[in-house]
Order: structure tokens, then C-alpha cells, then sequence
């Protein structure tokens, strides 16, 4: 079968296996090129493991000079009669079909992270795979649901502003535009389930389980990521639901702190610039920022990817206090909230208009990162040719 982009505004539908490889491949090679620190991780557990921040974690620990022994959780879905099945599907074996070869250890868990069975498994793999116990723990879940599990409903994600309505643009990638938008404010609910399901309660909670299952090492640390990006972005993100769940998540950090205080452990956050995720697309208003944040970065040799953060994360600044804020945040979009960058970045915004956006903004960069995150636009991939679908059926993660 001939595999080709199925693309609904900014929701991919199709993926491509022989690509999602590609992007694989190509994530080691950068992982490799790292030079070796002190005191890395060598048992790592990466909750969110199939794409994005997570994704590029489980890779620069894995192939990197760290070379080590990781377990990636994720929730995604295989090949049936609805479809090819999804990128993170083939990312998890990829990753794990590379490791073996390079006879590096690491294990796929696929399940709903927030089951109880799930954290079962992750125990037993702990226990068989990593001689019991985990030193760093790695939260990168990307999701817009949460079970309940004293109700068995559902707290659901809402991308909103708070206290005013905020009008932008947002991008199509289905129709090549970009349309304006209006975003009414949250209700006090959406604010709270937004919180409950993208802020720290369940990064706490893994910990607490993981603790008292004593699946913790001596000095075990964990870290979650984040964003906080400049004023430009503020009313969308920083002030509004995602915002408010952010600042939950930097708040339980020091709860985590004191958990892990018994075993001389730390929790971490790490801010992460803005990029093309599979959740950053979806945040209206953020997209015009990214095409114009692309171009500049680009021209000033500054763009970075996951894999390009998740490097400079674990191999250079992992251990040094001097990249850390006052609040003790590791700062990687030190290099997108330079002044230079935004003034540049502010000027492109201020020009920037439905017809002229891709002209004077990286669109086509922002296309091919988009594409690439489901295996399309990648130049040493021969999209004409048939992927072979029996073949496919046959690999499990």
C-alpha cells in the first residue's frame, strides 16, 4: 500500500512506518554525537515515551554516552482494520529493534498510565529489567483526557484563556491557511480539569507508587517538563488554563522534594523552548508564534528539535546549578527568550497576516516538523513506494 498524509486541520490521520524510522534514525545519530558527563542515569523510566520531549528523552539516554537501561510507557495503538495504527506505535519499535542491535537495554510498556495494571508492569519490569530499582524518572505524558477513579468519568483538558476572550490566529495544515479565532474564557470547571489532568497530581502520584513499592535508587531523581514562553504567548498559555496547570506542576515539584527526600533524591523541571509537538499544535495562538520563532532561530543558527533538547537537557546542562532560575527551573529556552530573538520574532508577528504568513514566516519548516512527526517529509524516504502491510503485522513493540 502506497501510504500518504491524511491531514484534518492540524490532526494527522495516517502515519508512515518506514518514515517514523527514519525520524528514529535520525534521533540516535544526534544522541550519539554527545560527549559523556558525570553521574548519568543508567536505569531510567520514561512515562510518555512515544513522541515528542519523551520520545527524544528515552533516545539521548538510551543511545547516548549515558548508554542506559530504560522502560518507555505509552498508550498507542497498532495496526487494524481502522487503520495503519500510530506513529508512537512504530516509534516504541523502532526504538526497541535499534537498541537490541546496539546491545542496549529497554523494554515497551503499552498501556494506560494511569490503570493500576500499567504501574504493575512497570513494577515487574523494574524488578526483572533494572536489578529493582529506577534512578531517574522521566514524566512526559501528553494528554487531553484523565480518568476519575473515584467516578470512572473523565476530567478533560481545555485550551482557554482566563477572565477575557483572546482573538489570534491558528493554523491549518489541511488547508495551508491560517484563520482567525476568537477563544472564549474557561469556565471554573474547565480550569480545574484542566489542572487535574495537565498539572502535578499524577507525576505525584507515580512517585508516591513508585516509592512505596521501593522501585526508587538511592538520589533518584525525576523531572517533568514544561513552558513558559514570552509575553506574546502569555494570555494563551501562561495566564490561561494551561498556564494555571503548569504552575500546579512547578508547584508539586517541591512535594515531590520532600518524598524524595529520604533517599537524597530531586525533582526537576525542565523549561523547554516552543516547538512543533503533537500537542503544541493544537494550542491556538501559538502556531503564528512558532512560524515566526522558526525563521529566526533558523537564520540565527539557534534551532533546535526534541532530540537537540533532550541532548543539551541530560549532557550538559543535567548537573549545572548555574542553568538553573531562581526558582531552580532548568532553562532550555534560554536561547529562544534572548532579546534579540524576540525582537526579531515581535517584528515578524506584527507583519504577519493570513496572506503574506507564508512568505515571510517558516511555514514550510513548521510543515515538514509536523509531517515528520508521523513519518512523512522526509527526503531519504521513497514515499511512492509501496509499504509492505503484511510485513507491518508482524511486529510488536
Amino acid at each position: 500500500m502506497i501510504l500518504q498524509p491524511q491531514i484534518q486541520g492540524v490532526i494527522a490521520r495516517s502515519c508512515h512506518p518506514i518514515g517514523c524510522k527514519a525520524a528514529i534514525e535520525k534521533q540516535i545519530y544526534l544522541a550519539q554525537q554527545q560527549a559523556r558527563t558525570s553521574d548519568m542515569p543508567r536505569n531510567v523510566l520514561i512515562l510518555g515515551a512515544s513522541s515528542g520531549f519523551g520520545l527524544a528523552s528515552r533516545i539521548a539516554l538510551t543511545f547516548g554516552p549515558a548508554n542506559a537501561s530504560t522502560i518507555g510507557v505509552s498508550f498507542e495503538r497498532g495496526m487494524s482494520d481502522k487503520g495503519i495504527g500510530s506513529a508512537g506505535w512504530y516509534n516504541n519499535i523502532f526504538v526497541k529493534d535499534a537498541a537490541i542491535k546496539a546491545g542496549r537495554t529497554t523494554s515497551n510498556i503499552v498501556g494506560d498510565a494511569f490503570s493500576d495494571q500499567t504501574r504493575q508492569m512497570v513494577a515487574d519490569t523494574i524488578r526483572t529489567q533494572c536489578g529493582g530499582k529506577v534512578d531517574l524518572v522521566v514524566y512526559s505524558l501528553a494528554t487531553g483526557i484523565r480518568p476519575n477513579p473515584e467516578t470512572g468519568e473523565f476530567w478533560r483538558s481545555s485550551i482557554k484563556p482566563i477572565g477575557e476572550a483572546v482573538e489570534g490566529y491558528a493554523i491549518d495544515f489541511e488547508k495551508n491557511r491560517l484563520n482567525s479565532v476568537t477563544l472564549s474564557p474557561a469556565s471554573e470547571q474547565e480550569i480545574n480539569d484542566t489542572v487535574k489532568v495537565m498539572g502535578g497530581e499524577d507525576w505525584l502520584s507515580w512517585m508516591q507508587f513508585l516509592g512505596q513499592n521501593d522501585l526508587l535508587a538511592e538520589g533518584c531523581r525525576t523531572v517533568a517538563y514544561s513552558y513558559i514562553g514570552p509575553e506574546h504567548t502569555h494570555a494563551i498559555y501562561h495566564k490561561g488554563t494551561l498556564g494555571l496547570a503548569k504552575t500546579h506542576l512547578h508547584q508539586t515539584r517541591h512535594d515531590i522534594d520532600a518524598l524524595l527526600s529520604g533517599i537524597n533524591g530531586q525533582a526537576d523541571i525542565a523549561v523547554c523552548r516552543a516547538l512543533v509537538t503533537k500537542a503544541s499544535v493544537f494550542i491556538p495562538g501559538l502556531t503564528p508564534y512558532l512560524l515566526a520563532l522558526y525563521r529566526v532561530m533558523k537564520a540565527k543558527g539557534l534551532q533546535e528539535g526534541c532530540i537537540e533538547q533532550m541532548d543539551r537537557l541530560f549532557y550538559n546542562k543535567w548537573n549545572r546549578q548555574q542553568d538553573r532560575d531562581d526558582e531552580g527551573l532548568i532553562r532550555l529556552d534560554d536561547w529562544e527568550l534572548q532579546p534579540d530573538v524576540q525582537d526579531e520574532v515581535n517584528t515578524l508577528l506584527a507583519q504577519m497576516t493570513p496572506e503574506n504568513f507564508t512568505q515571510i514566516a517558516d511555514y514550510e519548516g513548521v510543515l515538514t516538523d509536523f509531517l515528520q512527526l508521523n513519518g512523512f517529509g522526509f527526503s531519504n524516504v521513497d514515499y511512492d513506494q509501496p509499504v509492505d502491510i503484511e510485513q507491518l503485522k508482524t511486529l510488536v513493540p
